[in-house]
């Protein structure tokens, strides 16, 4: 089921949460200013020295509990693995426990004759659900789809002036590594890259430096992210856990137990093709397939 999965870790990064909480905020100051001209009861002001006080301290002590929450949320990480469904209620006991305090101060400001308690609370947490879960959704998006553009990409130099005549098309082409934050972790050419691993929500890139050794690079990212940038690029998925670098395969063995691909390095293990992607692994080795051609080492 879709809501005990696992949350992504992007959603739960530093600068996620702080973004998170930053636009939440932003988000709900201009939604506020234009819900009081039509409320008969918000108490919010800025011309009264008496109102606007009781505004700052009432936004003070949101933010506050905003920053305290998503601060225990990035520590909790390390202790508990959390869902979609733990995110969810999270973030609806966060807009109930602000609307309580907007609750209760709004009794004692105010001391409504015709609404109880529990009215102005459901009036509250109906605007409080607005003003704090519209802007976690749009932040959760945004975060999803930073997440998949940035994190890994193949990245073409062709109209980069440089004083170096490249030795080959794949040299003009680097695969670059991103973090959450968006900064560059790792940048290598193709012809370098054997093979990525899946590990849970990570992934293992496994290259040869500028020594020849076989290194490897951890990230957090999904093996269905590096598939879907990287299609005719030479990069192919053979398993559920394993993309080769097609070009780096010296032989596909055909065994009892399936096919296996070897890779130009002796100390890789053989990998397994499986039956899902058995088809597409068996068209690249056509006798004219552009991607087999020897690379320049």
């Amino acid at each position: 089921m879709f809501l005990n999965t696992k949350l992504p870790r992007y959603l739960l990064g530093k600068y996620q949460l702080i973004g998170t909480v930053t636009f939440s905020v932003l988000f709900a100051l201009v939604f506020l200013n234009i819900y009081i001209p039509f409320s008969d009861t918000a108490w919010f002001g800025l011309g009264d020295s008496v109102m606007f006080l009781l505004t700052i301290v009432y936004a003070s002590i949101s933010i506050l509990t905003l920053i305290l929450s998503r601060t225990l949320m990035y520590r909790s990480r390390k202790l508990f693995e959390m869902t979609y469904l733990a995110y969810i209620i999270w973030s609806i006991l966060e807009i109930v426990v602000v609307c309580a305090i907007y609750t209760r101060l709004t009794v004692d400001i105010t001391a409504p004759q015709d609404e109880t308690v529990w009215d102005i609370f459901g009036r509250s947490l109906l605007y409080g659900s607005i003003a704090l879960g519209v802007p976690y959704i749009i932040s959760g998006m945004y975060f999803a789809i930073i997440d998949k553009n940035n994190t890994i990409r193949l990245m073409n130099y062709d109209n980069v002036v440089t004083d170096e005549i490249p030795k080959s098309d794949s040299a003009r082409q680097k695969i670059t590594l991103f973090d959450n934050s968006g900064t560059l972790k790792l940048s290598l050419s193709p012809e370098n890259l054997y093979y990525i691993e899946s590990d849970d929500n990570y992934i293992k890139v496994w290259y040869t430096d500028s020594k020849g050794e076989m290194k490897q690079y951890m990230l957090r990212c999904r093996l269905k992210t590096v598939e879907e940038g990287f299609k005719s690029s030479g990069l192919i998925r053979c398993n559920r856990k394993y993309i080769v670098n097609i070009k780096k395969v010296t032989m596909l063995r055909k065994e009892s137990e399936g096919y296996f691909l070897d890779l130009a390095n002796e100390s890789i293990p053989p990998i397994p093709v499986t039956k899902t992607y058995t088809d597409s692994i068996l068209s690249y080795f056509t006798d004219e397939s552009p991607l087999l051609e020897p690379m320049d080492e």
